[in-house]
């Protein structure tokens, strides 16, 4: 498996948006704190939250595509194929099959809750995350007008690997809370 250090590397060689690059960290946070509760390989469910999106800027984001590049970018590097397979499953439109295992799921919600989490921290008075609450999280999950483009339907797959939506938030959410600086919140 590459080293976190060479995973960072290679991201931003590829990764030129600072969003994008928060995105990248929050999922990585997010899915070794998934791993650490699955009792699953957190170096190698990390370093799958931080290199999932590798393809968004040479792809320009289109379905059809992203994901199935990444796999090709990555596919020279020491990475397990569950690694790629879960990457290239987080978009199931460019792949046209469904998610079907535990890594598949837990890249799926993990990585998309990081956007309403993102927003909910943005509508806060000082943009931080430190004072949101998970009940604020699940309040907005339900309210499909804020941050409309986050899929509420992925978010959710987190019942399909053994985790009830209200202790996800909470997974995702302290995760975040530890690399609030480095995500600019």
């Amino acid at each position: 498996m590459i080293t976190r250090d060479e995973a960072w590397n290679l991201l931003n060689g590829y990764i030129k948006n600072q969003k994008m690059i928060y995105h990248s960290l929050s999922s990585e946070a997010v899915l070794r704190a998934l791993a650490r509760r699955l009792d699953r390989d957190e170096e190698k469910w990390a370093l799958t939250g931080l290199l999932h999106d590798i393809d968004v800027e040479v792809t320009n984001a289109d379905p059809k595509v992203h994901s199935l590049k990444a796999r090709e970018l990555l596919k020279d590097f020491d990475l397990d194929e569950d690694v790629l397979d879960a990457i290239s499953m987080h978009n199931e439109m460019a792949t046209g099959l469904q998610r079907e295992t535990e890594f598949q799921h837990a890249l799926a919600a993990g990585e998309t809750i990081t956007g309403l989490i993102y927003a909910t921290a943005l509508v806060y008075p000082d943009r931080k995350i430190a004072p949101v609450k998970p009940k604020s999280i699940v309040k907005r999950m339900k309210q499909k007008a804020f941050a409309a483009s986050v899929n509420r339907d992925i978010i959710m797959e987190c019942e399909k690997i053994g985790i009830p939506l209200q202790e996800f938030v909470e997974i995702s959410l302290n995760a975040m809370k530890e690399i609030g600086e480095e995500i600019g919140l």
